[in-house]
């Protein structure tokens, strides 16, 4: 997915129909580049769990795992090729639901559905070597660093929010290509240590992922808030491209503010419950361990007991 990240990265619309129901529903764009990204990285997973089921029938890819990629898979093409992309030119709150189904829908989604670990048991055992030497070679190590990923992730947030950058990105394509790959790939990385089934080079503790993503969470509301707050707008593209419906450009931006801010945090409450949640699993599962070998040791002192005694 980080390799075609900035292939399913598509345009926008400065120019769509007035909105109307249900007319809003039919306006898709259909770029090809994007529904090509999508269609390969679909593709791709349904071969590698093809291989993996012939290979490995008594340990086949679990069913949910498919479903979460493709649901990713899903978002991506919502936000990339639907009504959401025709509108995003003109409503900068619609551009902002654009870009949380990239960073908040899709790129947990895929990384839940272990798309690495789908790799190395579909891979042949050269290529499983050489994608482990990636993972564990320095760059990335350095790239996936928790800390890393969390400052590149609100980086690329507050970098292109509160620069020049965003309003030339609506303005060129190449740049608007290159803004929506990089909050993809942010996103993945991000989302990887807190929540990805994956082998990674860092493995957090369950109670360091709850901090990693609580801590997350304060810095999108604080972005959502000022967004919000502020009494001009902040890019030129929306006064310039004059509408005759829907909100004022202030308005259009108080409300993706208001959107980032509580549909984000929602998320972050979201994975921060499942993150607790698989903690219970784990510490479950550690016990029964325990007892298991305890009853064990207990068993064999028994045994040892009555041999003596014999």
């Amino acid at each position: 997915m980080l390799l075609l990240a900035p292939t399913i990265a598509l345009a926008h619309n400065d120019h769509p129909p007035v909105p109307g129901f249900p007319a809003v529903l039919l306006a898709w764009t259909f770029d090809p580049l994007p529904i090509f990204g999508v269609v390969l990285a679909a593709a791709a997973y349904l071969w590698a769990e093809r291989r993996i089921a012939q290979g490995h029938p008594a340990h086949p890819v679990p069913g949910h795992r498919r479903w979460l990629f493709m649901g990713g898979l899903a978002a991506v093409l919502v936000a990339l090729v639907s009504p959401v992309d025709t509108y995003e030119g003109v409503l900068f709150s619609v551009h902002m639901v654009q870009h949380m189904l990239l960073e908040l829908v899709a790129a947990p989604l895929i990384v839940l559905s272990a798309p690495i670990t789908l790799a190395l048991r579909a891979a042949s055992p050269a290529a499983r070597r050489a994608i482990l030497a990636v993972l564990h070679s320095p760059p990335a190590r350095w790239l996936t660093f928790p800390l890393v990923t969390w400052f590149l992730f609100a980086a690329v947030n507050w970098g292109w929010h509160f620069s020049s950058l965003y309003n030339v990105a609506l303005e060129h394509d190449l740049v608007h290509y290159l803004e929506h790959a990089s909050f993809l790939v942010a996103a993945l990385l991000f989302w990887w240590p807190a929540i990805g089934p994956d082998p990674q080079p860092w493995k957090m503790p369950h109670a360091v992922r709850l901090l990693y993503l609580f801590l997350a969470m304060p810095q999108n509301s604080f972005l959502g808030v000022a967004l919000l707050s502020t009494e001009r707008v902040l890019y030129l593209h929306y006064v310039t491209n004059v509408r005759t419906w829907g909100p004022t450009p202030l308005d259009d931006q108080h409300l993706g503010g208001t959107l980032m801010w509580v549909f984000g945090d929602m998320v972050f409450l979201a994975a921060m419950l499942g993150v607790v949640w698989a903690w219970m699993r784990f510490e479950d599962a550690r016990t029964a361990r325990l007892d298991a070998r305890l009853d064990r040791e207990q068993l064999e002192r028994r045994e040892l007991g009555r041999s003596r005694d014999g």
